[in-house]
């Protein structure tokens, strides 16, 4: 089911440090963006106090970002929640708005004094609830 919900966004700079000779940017930067921007939508609203643990990530790498692609906007959207993890959607964008990579990754909501999954808070799913774009099937 559809839901009207917004893509979190944040602009990320690409560092000096993150290409190679030729000015593109390595693979494994992409994957730190993307946990980069994840953590600081983590920690925007009530999902930054609970733990939470990646458990599978997928990234399709569409267009070689650069040196100049920079700033990059990362767009993250809520695809699916369950009882005890989520789907968030990350969309990476150079400066001119061109889909240069995205990536899917399943998080659990977990715990960490017993090692093991928790079910998400009702805080944690209104959060969630408000930047959820699609149902995942």
């Amino acid at each position: 089911m559809a839901v009207a919900g917004e893509p979190y966004r944040c602009s990320l700079e690409v560092r000096w440090a993150d290409s190679d000779r030729l000015g593109h940017v390595n693979n494994t930067k992409v994957v730190e963006y993307m946990q980069e921007a994840r953590i600081k939508f983590l920690q925007s609203g009530e999902l930054g106090r609970g733990a939470v643990a990646v458990r599978k990530m997928d990234v399709e790498f569409l267009r070689p970002l650069k040196d100049e692609s920079g700033p990059l906007t990362v767009e993250i959207a809520v695809l699916h929640v369950g009882v005890r993890s989520y789907t968030l959607r990350h969309t990476i964008l150079d400066r001119n708005g061109v889909v240069c990579a995205h990536g899917d990754a399943v998080l659990v909501g977990f715990d960490v004094r017993s090692e093991t999954s928790r079910p998400l808070s009702d805080g944690e799913r209104d959060v969630l609830d408000r930047h959820r774009v699609a149902e995942a099937h």
